[in-house]
Formats: structure tokens, C-alpha cells, sequence
């Protein structure tokens, strides 16, 4: 069980830091002397973004259908907006304005578009966190509610928030320590809900 419980955290938790981490590193606007690494950046990204969505859609495993369907839904709709969003305002944007020196109405237009996808992207994650949330409180009950305090609250941030310093670094901390207690407290319900249903099935 202990390593159980911790491979499950450890799944849980590892994008939200790697994301944060990428976030202290993302400049903090894009100019002509930011754009190569603005650029660079968001490649780096692309198959970060992602591991997001495959630990939701991990952690809703263990989900009756009617929850594990339209939360694993939402969370491909997360990797594929948000995806995006780092395609079109990251590694476009930036490209862009390394061609051009400096920022353009072209760039304005690119960007205009890419947040448009990181909203729907980061909508979309809000109602997996919200789906993962209550499914694990059907098994851990009351000992969901930090993790998915923390969980609601961060994706909430995240609408707007992206992964920029210090609030989207913080916010995408606050996603991986919500879902690592979500994945805590829902693998150390388990084999309490198998004591709980043997008798009936014995």
C-alpha cells in the first residue's frame, strides 16, 4: 500500500511542478529580445501540457463511468485546446516577432486567437478537477476536501492565470499539491470500500 499510495502521488503531482518550473523560467513578456526563448520555451512545453491531462485521466481510473467518461473528456479537451494555445501564442508568437524584431499587429491578431484556445483549454480543465474532485470524495468522503479545495480553487486561477511568475507558478503548484492529496487520501480509501464490500459479496 505505502508504495501504492506514493507512485499514485507521485503521478499526480509531477506535471503541475514540472509546469511550475517551466513557469519560473517563461519570460515575463515578448519582445524582440525574448522571442527565441519564448519560442524555444513552448516547444519544450508541448508534451508537458499534456501530462496534465494523462494524470486526470489516470487518478479517474478507479471512476463509475458516469464520472470517469465526461472527466476524461474534459481532460482531452484540456490537451488538445491547450495544446493550442502553446502552438499558436508560444512557438507562433514567438517565431514572429524574432522574424520581424518586434512586436506587430500580426502578432496581436496570433495571440488573440491563442488565448482564445488557452481559455477553452483551461475551462476544460477546471471541470476535469471538478469531476476528479467528486469522485473521490464518493470513496474518501470528508478526506477529499483539501485536496479538492486546493484542486477547484487552482484551476479557477488557471483560467486566466497561465503559467507565468509568481501567480501562475503558485497556480500550477497549487494543482499538483491538490491532486497529490487527492491521490493520497483516495488510494488510502481503498481497501477500506473492499473491507466494506466483502461481506456482501462473501
Amino acid at each position: 500500500m505505502p508504495s501504492r499510495r506514493w507512485s499514485s502521488v507521485l503521478i499526480a503531482a509531477a506535471p503541475g511542478v514540472l509546469l511550475a518550473g517551466f513557469g519560473a523560467a517563461h519570460p515575463a513578456g515578448l519582445d524582440a529580445a525574448t522571442a527565441g526563448w519564448w519560442a524555444h520555451l513552448h516547444v519544450f512545453l508541448l508534451p508537458v501540457f499534456p501530462l496534465l491531462a494523462a494524470a486526470v485521466w489516470f487518478q479517474l481510473s478507479p471512476a463509475p463511468r458516469w464520472l470517469r467518461r465526461p472527466g476524461r473528456l474534459a481532460a482531452f479537451g484540456f490537451a488538445a485546446f491547450y495544446g493550442g494555445l502553446d502552438a499558436v501564442a508560444g512557438i507562433a508568437a514567438g517565431t514572429v516577432v524574432g522574424a520581424q524584431h518586434a512586436v506587430t499587429p500580426v502578432v496581436g491578431a496570433v495571440f488573440e486567437i491563442g488565448d482564445l484556445l488557452g481559455y477553452v483549454g483551461a475551462a476544460c480543465f477546471l471541470v476535469a478537477a471538478v469531476v476528479l474532485a467528486i469522485d473521490v470524495a464518493t470513496r474518501a468522503r470528508l478526506r477529499a476536501v483539501p485536496g479538492a479545495a486546493v484542486l477547484i480553487v487552482a484551476a479557477v486561477s488557471f483560467l486566466d492565470s497561465h503559467i507565468f511568475w509568481p501567480r501562475g507558478v503558485f497556480t500550477m503548484l497549487g494543482v499538483a499539491v491538490g491532486m497529490a492529496l487527492l491521490a493520497a487520501v483516495d488510494v488510502a480509501s481503498g481497501p477500506a470500500a473492499e473491507v466494506t464490500r466483502s461481506p456482501a459479496t462473501t
